[in-house]
């Protein structure tokens, strides 16, 4: 398939009721529909557990089974109205599996990513409830490939050079990210642009959780060179902006990275 060379990306924050799978599916579609309306996007990114919020414990009275979830039958319908791709952000699948689910522009479910890393510290317990996936994925819509990460993927940066070595065009990351760890999700979002010379969409809920912390709310779409384009801060809407692939595709032929890459990286101790 032919590359594109502009493409259009709309990012939506917002913040979950924690455990309330039908005020949230309902709360989703409406900013959907009230930024769709305003800009006519490509892609459109949702974030991470955005149909239950981050309460691991509310994970599983949330669940959903794939072959008959309200909320991709929601997502589905958004994609065919508004000839949209959707990159779903996350869910609770039965099995008990945080998944997103990609939809293409006719509203067909093309594949949903699982979860590699499993975030299961400083009280948080993800991997007591849920079952991480196995492999990376990287979905191919209207011949632009997108690497998909779900927060604390954002860790691991060998998941997203994988990506670009597989031919990767736009990384995206789609969190519920902690207000207290503003510094690392900042850093590493921009990082991981800049390391594999990709267009990155950083995306994350916002608002207050169960426990009386809150979401950081700092969702960004950044350049090939880790260069902010668009960002939002605490409040929920949405991020718009048309990217270039062009532009990309001549920095990274001028600056072949990956050229550079070793065979081995064995460590020597004296």
């Amino acid at each position: 398939m032919e590359k594109k060379t502009k493409v259009k990306l709309l990012a939506i924050q917002l913040g979950s009721v924690i455990a309330d799978l039908d005020a949230n599916i309902k709360k989703a579609e409406k900013l959907l529909e009230y930024e769709l309306i305003r800009n006519a996007a490509d892609f459109v990114f949702l974030p991470e557990v955005w149909s239950c919020g981050w309460d691991c414990s509310s994970f599983e009275k949330c669940s959903e089974d794939i072959n008959n979830s309200d909320s991709i039958k929601m997502l589905q319908k958004i994609a065919k109205k508004y000839n949209v791709n959707i990159i779903g952000g996350s869910i609770i699948l039965k099995g008990m599996t945080n998944s997103c689910p990609v939809i293409n522009r006719n509203g067909e479910l093309v594949c949903t990513y699982d979860k590699n890393h499993l975030f299961s510290y400083y009280g948080c317990d993800e991997g007591k409830y849920i079952t991480n996936g196995k492999n990376p994925v990287m979905v191919e819509l209207d011949g632009v490939k997108i690497g998909l990460t779900i927060c604390y993927d954002i860790r691991f940066p060998e998941i997203y050079r994988a990506y670009r070595i597989a031919g990767a065009d736009i990384l995206v990351n789609m969190a519920a990210w902690g207000a207290s760890k503003k510094i690392p999700w900042d850093s590493m979002t921009t990082s991981r642009a800049v390391e594999n010379q990709s267009y990155f969409v950083a995306l994350t809920q916002t608002g207050e959780l169960r426990d009386g912390t809150r979401n950081l709310g700092h969702s960004m779409i950044l350049d090939y060179k880790g260069d902010i384009i668009k960002e939002i801060n605490g409040i929920e809407g949405g991020i718009f902006a048309e990217v270039n692939l062009a532009d990309m595709y001549e920095f990274r032929d001028k600056c072949r990275v990956l050229d550079d890459i070793k065979d081995s990286y064995e460590v020597i101790i004296k």
